[in-house]
């Protein structure tokens, strides 16, 4: 697929996520701040659009067979996926790495008081996700799920208290947001997630799983503002 400086971040990503690595290599938030042009996102990292693209085209091959093309699957399916991949391993992995922080900070925090930091904003980022999760599996999900039976059954468009389902895809995006930004700072505080030389194994495994936690995240959030979330506003639109 051709692209240029008009075309958007998050959809080049939805198209492709292979181009994710270019992104991501570049410094472009592709998830939060996906709904940018290319030309917008260059400018705000202070690059050329020319090399951009052109590495997009290195990566402009057929997609394997067995790589998930996500924007190919119904909104039901996503919306299952999102609730038993991502919101699973959100719930596993915070229990799992807030451990090993707690030991690095104890060890280390003395020689390295960015790791008090680290540790406060993932505590609070697991928080706030806990409760973001929460939302989407009782109030938006399930009206995803409602207005994909609607259509293939003929039948009404569902209501819902809260009025069009974009309101509250409005503020899942507020929170995507948020946490984004939240991770962009831990990210920062880490240098990227990289260890300092006097770092032991348990310094260096936190901040494994605090990049792979980080990753995991860029890809949820990417599945639902970039593909589920438009999806299911153009679903809504079309009993109208």
């Amino acid at each position: 697929m051709k692209y240029n400086d008009q075309s958007i971040v998050g959809q080049i990503v939805a198209n492709d996520y292979r181009a994710a690595s270019v992104f991501k290599n570049s410094g472009i938030d592709f998830c939060c701040q996906g709904n940018r042009t290319l030309e917008d996102a260059c400018t705000k990292a202070g690059m050329n659009s020319s090399e951009l693209l052109e590495s997009l085209e290195q990566i402009n091959i057929p997609v394997k067979s067995n790589e998930a093309n996500y924007d190919s699957w119904p909104l039901d399916l996503l919306a299952d996926y999102v609730e038993k991949k991502h919101h699973r391993y959100v719930n596993q992995k915070s229990v799992e790495i807030k451990p090993f922080l707690d030991k690095i900070c104890l060890v280390h925090g003395k020689a390295h008081p960015e790791l008090i930091e680290i540790k406060k904003e993932f505590e609070e980022s697991v928080g706030e996700l806990a409760m973001h999760m929460k939302k989407e599996e009782l109030i938006l999900f399930p009206i995803i799920r409602k207005l994909v039976a609607a259509e293939n059954e003929g039948g009404k468009m569902p209501q819902a208290a809260f009025g069009s389902v974009g309101n509250p895809i409005a503020k899942m995006q507020e929170e995507h947001e948020q946490e984004g930004e939240r991770f962009r700072r831990i990210s920062t505080l880490s240098n990227s997630y990289t260890p300092p030389e006097d770092a032991c194994a348990t310094y260096k495994v936190t901040f494994a799983m605090l990049q792979e936690f980080e990753e995991d995240l860029h890809l949820h959030i990417h599945i639902e503002n970039n593909i589920l979330f438009p999806k299911a506003i153009g679903l809504e639109k079309r009993f109208v």
